[in-house]
C-alpha cells in the first residue's frame, strides 16, 4: 500500500483573478434567474448579520475581506481508483499556501478516512490559526453505518482530536470572515427544473459569458421542506469508471429542515480543471449531513442566504490526469 501523503509537502499551485461585479449589479443578475425558477425570491444588497449566530453557526461572523475560492485536489483522485492514502491535506496549511493565514473557512470536501475510520462526507467550518482572532474548529463530517444503511453527523472537534485534515479533494471559500456588504438571497416554491445553486451560477453566467468569470460563496439554509443529499460510503473495491457507476456507490437520503448548506460556484473552468460547484451541509441537532443535490418538495421548499463573490481562485495539487466521472456538473465547461 502506498505511503499515507505529507499533507505539509510541496504542491502545485496556481491562481487567477477573477472578475467581480458591481454587487447591485450582481444582485440584479441572480434575482433574474431566481425569478424564473421559484415562484416567490428576491436577490438584494444587505449588511451581513452575524452568522456566527444561529442558525447559520459559522465558525466567523460574516464572509467578507480578501475572498477567494480554493479548489485543493479533485474527483480524478477518487475516481476510478481512490488515492485516499497519498492526497493528504489539511485546512490549516490551506490558509498558509494561499497567503491568508488565520483564514475563516467554509465550503465542501471528503473528510480524512486516516482519522475518521472510513470515507466520508466533510463539511468545513473554521477560523484558521495564524491571525489575531482565536481559532474555532466547527468542521464536521457525514459517515455511512454500513450495517444499516444509515449515516451520522460527527464533529472534528469534539469525536476526532480537533483534527482540520481531509484527503482526495475540497471545494473552500476563504476570506477574512468580516462583516460587510453581501448579497442577501431568498428563494420559495420551486417552479422550475434547477436547483439553488444551479440556479444562480447559470444567471450569473449566461448576463457574463466566458470571459468574465465569476466565482462565489456563501451559505444558505434549507428553511423549510426537504431535500435530496448523498454521502460517501467507504471506498468502492472496483473502479468507478463512470456516472452509473458512481451513482449506484453512492448513498442518498431525503433530510428535512432546518438545514445549514456551506456552498461555492464557478461560472468558468478557467483551464483549471475546476469543481464548478459543490455544497455540502448539516442539521447539527438532527444528525444528519452530506452533499447537497436539489429540494425534493418544490412546493414546500424556502431557502435563505448570504452569497459574496471571490477576488480570485486558487488550485492547489491538480491532477495531472483528469477526467469527468462523477461530476456531472462540470461537464459542458
Amino acid at each position: 500500500m502506498a505511503k499515507k501523503g505529507d499533507a505539509s509537502r510541496d504542491m502545485a499551485i496556481e491562481s487567477r483573478v477573477l472578475h467581480i461585479p458591481p454587487l447591485q449589479e450582481l444582485a440584479d443578475t441572480i434575482a433574474g434567474g431566481l425569478q424564473d425558477n421559484y415562484a416567490e425570491s428576491s436577490c438584494t444588497v444587505v449588511d451581513c448579520p452575524d452568522l456566527s449566530k444561529d442558525p447559520y453557526g459559522l465558525a466567523a461572523p460574516g464572509l467578507c475581506g480578501k475572498t477567494r475560492l480554493v479548489d485543493v485536489g479533485g474527483v480524478p483522485y477518487l475516481c476510478p481508483v481512490s488515492q485516499y492514502m497519498e492526497r493528504v491535506y489539511d485546512l490549516e496549511n490551506v490558509s498558509n499556501q494561499v497567503n491568508l493565514p488565520g483564514c475563516f473557512i467554509l465550503g465542501a470536501g471528503a473528510g480524512s478516512k486516516h482519522a475518521v475510520g472510513v470515507n466520508c462526507e466533510m463539511m468545513p467550518n473554521i477560523r484558521c490559526a495564524g491571525g489575531q482572532h482565536e481559532r474555532q474548529n466547527l468542521v464536521h463530517i457525514s459517515k455511512v453505518i454500513p450495517e444499516d444503511g444509515s449515516h451520522v453527523l460527527e464533529a472534528y472537534e469534539s469525536q476526532h482530536n480537533d483534527i482540520t485534515e481531509f484527503v482526495l479533494l475540497a471545494n473552500l471559500f476563504c476570506s477574512e470572515g468580516k462583516l460587510g456588504k453581501v448579497l442577501h438571497v431568498r428563494a420559495k416554491c420551486r417552479k422550475g427544473d434547477k436547483d439553488l445553486v444551479e440556479c444562480m451560477k447559470g444567471a450569473i453566467r449566461k448576463h457574463y459569458g466566458p470571459n468574465r468569470a465569476v466565482g462565489m460563496g456563501g451559505t444558505f439554509l434549507v428553511k423549510q421542506g426537504s431535500i435530496k443529499i448523498h454521502v460517501m460510503p467507504d471506498f468502492s473495491e472496483t473502479p468507478l469508471t463512470c456516472d452509473e457507476e458512481v451513482t449506484d456507490w453512492l448513498k442518498f437520503y431525503e433530510v428535512s429542515a432546518p438545514f445549514v448548506c456551506l456552498s461555492t460556484f464557478i461560472t468558468e473552468d478557467l483551464g483549471l480543471d475546476l469543481r464548478v460547484t459543490h455544497t455540502h451541509g448539516y442539521n447539527k441537532a438532527g444528525g444528519t449531513g452530506g452533499h447537497y443535490h436539489t429540494d425534493v418538495t418544490p412546493e414546500e421548499i424556502e431557502y435563505v442566504g448570504y452569497f459574496v463573490p471571490a477576488e480570485s481562485v486558487y488550485r492547489l495539487d491538480r491532477p495531472s490526469l483528469s477526467n469527468l466521472i462523477g461530476r456531472p456538473e462540470s461537464q459542458g465547461h
